[in-house]
């Protein structure tokens, strides 16, 4: 599969990213060792520059990354046209062990590596640049996860092959018991729909108090109210909301949304769905280095702009997966 045009598009991604960064990785060393703001010596007026070519590097290998997840997703639809028993990337993600690691390791790292240009953001923001250390040593810890990243996609992509009969959709997430490997199996829609729309208008009326009052221990129940509505949503969308935009009850898959057919309904879900939920969580990171240097004021402004914009994705977000059981509840069908 390594001469399909996705895969070789997957693959200039993820090397570019991966010299990027690790060309950063140098910078970060230096900064480690010598960093020195007090300092005027030539050595750290060196590196002042040095740190401004480096994040620009970061910046750039970071975006090609969460480029990649979408770029992932739509190859995984593409290699289920010469895999069997695949009906859209469903099937080529579980042709083998790796796919869906591979796809969870890239969505987990949509957060990650955002959360170091949210640092980045923070850092330049404030003359005494106080998360130069910090952003540096995340760095680090980012080009394991990185490599991690890389290798497992590789090894999806190298062990695809056509005479590899694998399961549709149908089976995957179906919610019948005793067929094939469920996904998701075991909650009743009702009881998914009440902790959807619960948490929902839970962050909604928690995020204005939040604007006000904005205290610390509010930054850390928004952060977990964030992290646990990201995972009610992904069931939400793939068990119950899905089947209704597919107009077919028993179809239910977050990939098939993706299509045109369905007028790539999907990426309005996902494009409102994750960058609310990445900006809620940025909200508690930010108050972890809020009281760093004088970035008080600078974590402040960040944090309250992040909780409204993604106050206002939710709202989006909420309305665009409800409409389609919406219109049908509304058209005579039954809840």
């Amino acid at each position: 599969m390594f001469l399909n045009a996705w895969s070789i598009a997957l693959c200039i991604l993820s090397l570019l990213a991966l010299f990027l960064l690790s060309m950063a990785g140098r910078t970060a060393y230096r900064v480690l060792r010598f960093w020195n703001p007090s300092s005027d010596k030539e050595l750290q007026i060196a590196l002042e520059r040095e740190t401004w070519l480096a994040s620009t590097m970061i910046a750039y290998g970071l975006g090609f990354q969460l480029i990649s997840l979408v770029v992932f997703v739509l190859a995984a639809d593409n290699f289920c046209q010469v895999i069997a028993g695949a009906m859209c990337a469903t099937g080529s993600l579980m042709a083998n062990d790796f796919g869906l690691p591979a796809l969870w390791i890239k969505i987990t790292g949509i957060f990650l590596y955002g959360f170091w240009l949210v640092l980045h953001k923070l850092d330049v923001s404030c003359e005494t640049y106080p998360l130069v250390r910090l952003k540096y040593w995340y760095l680090l810890v980012l080009l394991p996860f990185l490599a991690t990243d890389v290798f497992y996609q590789t090894a999806y992509i190298a062990g695809l092959e056509p005479d590899i009969i694998t399961s549709c959709c149908a089976v995957v997430f179906s919610g019948a018991k005793n067929v094939g490997s469920n996904l998701f199996t075991g909650i009743p829609k009702t009881t998914l729909l009440i902790l959807f729309y619960g948490t929902a208008a839970f962050l909604v009326v928690f995020g204005l108090a939040y604007l006000r009052l904005h205290t610390r221990w509010m930054d850390w129940i928004f952060g977990i109210g964030w992290g646990w509505f990201f995972f009610v949503s992904m069931m939400a969308i793939t068990t119950v909301f899905s089947s209704y935009i597919y107009a077919m009850p028993y179809h239910k898959c977050p990939f098939c949304i993706l299509k045109p057919e369905y007028y790539y309904y999907g990426f309005l879900l996902f494009g409102t769905m994750m960058p609310a939920v990445f900006l809620g969580l940025s909200c508690t990171l930010a108050s972890l280095v809020k009281y760093r240097g004088h970035l008080e004021p600078v974590v402040h402004t960040f944090q309250h702009r992040s909780a409204k914009i993604s106050i206002i994705l939710l709202l989006i977000f909420t309305v665009l997966s409800s409409y389609h059981f919406i219109v049908y509840t509304i058209s005579g069908g039954q809840v």
